[in-house]
């Protein structure tokens, strides 16, 4: 029998954040994970992440990941149990076991913390259980752990930010995306997660599904097609796609194996992804020893999840120290998550939070509207016209190079306004603010463009040359152009609208590879190009 303080069963962002609130405090604490490798989903997530710097907006999940693994490491508290599969929580005599190279072991925790994550929605549809079918974490498992190309032509289902997510690594790893697939009349995912991949000429197809895989050993194609208002297929509007792989990213829902056999009072409510525990806004069960932290409870956002690890940690430590300075950390975590959740993207995980916690409301000020552009609810790409409206004035324009923000709905985002050294971006007091950019305080410096975790900025000199102006826009695929080198100049959508001389390479090691590239066009194509492409 292993006796300890505080058991966290799961390894991922949730897990580990709890982990380490419990060690920090002196806490005697076992981690244990069923893979032989911290982390969860942060090790195969190569793109930055959303939220406020203090939420390591900017970064990667993988230096995040590598952050949080080194100081569990480091940390003499936290006995750390890796191939460790749990089997079962016996509440009676609260017992937790575990099986480690085929080895029964027993805990006899104080407290337990419950995050053991999400698993993969599947979707019903003719052949669905032809090779060549993946869901979404499989494939980003594939390419970037184990560095295995799943394919050459990928048709992905679901517009989520996973969705949209991994068809951007994708083509990162070489692989060509020939569409996006939405059932709902508009992308679920942000919207500038949609512009990157249009930008690489990713066509999106809102209020469709797939019909059917076509193939007979394996994948060779797909059917999919429009769904209408009512969510009816609209006969004589299918397509048949070419593709060797169909990717599915059409949800979570969260993996309560263990608390379901715990005795935890459990509901179903289909906002947080299915059914999950009930629990209180400390993260507290209806069994009062245990807690639960990270998409067990309710699906969201890896920033998310490690604040509910560190709330579920320092709750559960709390019990043993009753330390005001942790008091103080505890309720700051709350105000950081009810910030996140505030936005027009947050409703939907507000609306579930207020069925879940009985008796409370919280997050009432969370907005259900936002002002985001209409041309972007299906397609992730704002109309010329509207463009037209963010521009600076005339003057402005003809002066000196200018920063462009192309961020057009309300998130929680702030590295452009923290990373600015001019201060010449603001977004108010709510981290959701669209930001805006003083021109006056803007040089044209540039150094918002590899910041953006939305690759969603853009410097322009409309006044290069007599005939030209050049764009410098985020890079990142490989290989990088070099000076000189002539290039393929693209819109919006990903079409090629002229060639361009590429002026400048700025290789950023110092943003993890987000570099810059400036290109120079002909004049009239200054507020038409945001993309490149290597010419073969």
């Amino acid at each position: 029998m292993i006796e300890t303080d505080i058991l966290v069963v799961g390894g991922g962002p949730a897990g580990i954040s709890a982990a380490l609130a419990c060690g920090r405090n002196n806490i005697k604490t076992v981690l244990i994970e069923e893979r032989d490798f911290l982390g969860g989903q942060l090790i195969k997530q190569t793109h930055r992440f959303f939220g406020s710097k203090e939420e390591r907006a900017g970064s990667r999940g993988i230096r995040i990941a590598e952050d949080l693994m080194n100081e569990i490491k480091k940390n003499k508290n936290i006995d750390l149990y890796l191939d460790a599969r749990a089997l079962g929580y016996y509440e009676e005599e609260k017992i937790f076991t575990v099986l480690q190279n085929g080895r029964m072991l027993k805990f006899s925790p104080r407290k337990l913390i419950i995050a053991t994550g999400a698993f993969e929605k599947s979707l019903s549809f003719e052949n669905n259980d032809l090779p060549g079918i993946y869901g979404a974490g499989a494939v980003q498992t594939l390419m970037n752990i184990y560095g295995v190309k799943p394919a050459e032509r990928v048709l992905m289902i679901g517009s989520g930010n996973i969705g949209l997510i991994v068809s951007y690594q994708l083509i990162q790893a070489g692989v060509q995306v020939v569409g996006v697939i939405e059932a709902a009349p508009e992308i679920g995912g942000y919207a500038v997660h949609a512009s990157k991949i249009r930008r690489l000429g990713v066509p999106l197809y809102t209020s469709h599904t797939i019909k059917k895989a076509i193939g007979n050993e394996f994948v060779t194609g797909a059917e999919i097609i429009e769904l209408d208002r009512n969510w009816n297929e609209i006969k004589g509007t299918e397509k048949k796609i070419d593709c060797d792989c169909i990717c599915l990213s059409v949800g979570l829902s969260p993996l309560v194996d263990i608390l379901s056999q715990s005795g935890c009072e459990m509901v179903y409510i289909p906002e947080l992804g299915g059914e999950v525990p009930v629990r209180n806004e400390n993260m507290q069960t209806s069994i009062d020893n245990i807690y639960v932290a990270g998409d067990l409870a309710g699906i969201e956002e890896a920033t998310a999840a490690m604040l509910e690890g560190e709330l579920a940690g320092l709750c559960a430590a709390n019990t043993f120290i009753n330390d005001v300075k942790q008091d103080e950390r505890i309720e700051k975590i709350k105000n950081n998550l009810e910030v996140l959740r505030s936005g027009p993207k947050g409703s939907k995980i507000r609306s579930g939070l207020n069925k879940l916690i009985k008796g409370e409301t919280f997050f009432q000020g969370g907005r259900n509207t936002g002002s985001e552009i209409e041309a972007f609810k299906k397609t992730g790409i704002p109309s010329g016209e509207n463009l037209r409206s963010i521009l600076p004035d005339e003057k402005r324009i003809n002066e000196t190079p200018f920063a462009l923000i192309e961020c057009f709905q309300e998130i929680p985002c702030d590295p452009c306004v923290n990373n600015c050294p001019f201060g010449a971006i603001t977004e108010g007091t709510d981290i959701n603010n669209l930001p805006k950019i003083d021109y006056s305080k803007c040089t044209g410096c540039g150094s918002c463009i590899s910041r953006c975790p939305g690759l969603a900025i853009f410097l322009i000199n409309k006044n290069y040359s007599e005939n030209t102006s050049t764009v410098s826009m985020p890079y990142e695929m490989l290989p990088v152009p070099q000076k000189g080198e002539i290039v393929d100049v693209l819109d919006r959508e990903g079409k090629k609208i002229v060639s361009g001389k590429v002026v400048k390479v700025l290789k950023n090691e110092k943003m993890d590879k987000t570099n810059v590239i400036s290109v120079e066009i002909p004049k009239e194509f200054f507020n038409v190009a945001r993309n490149i492409r290597l010419v073969k």
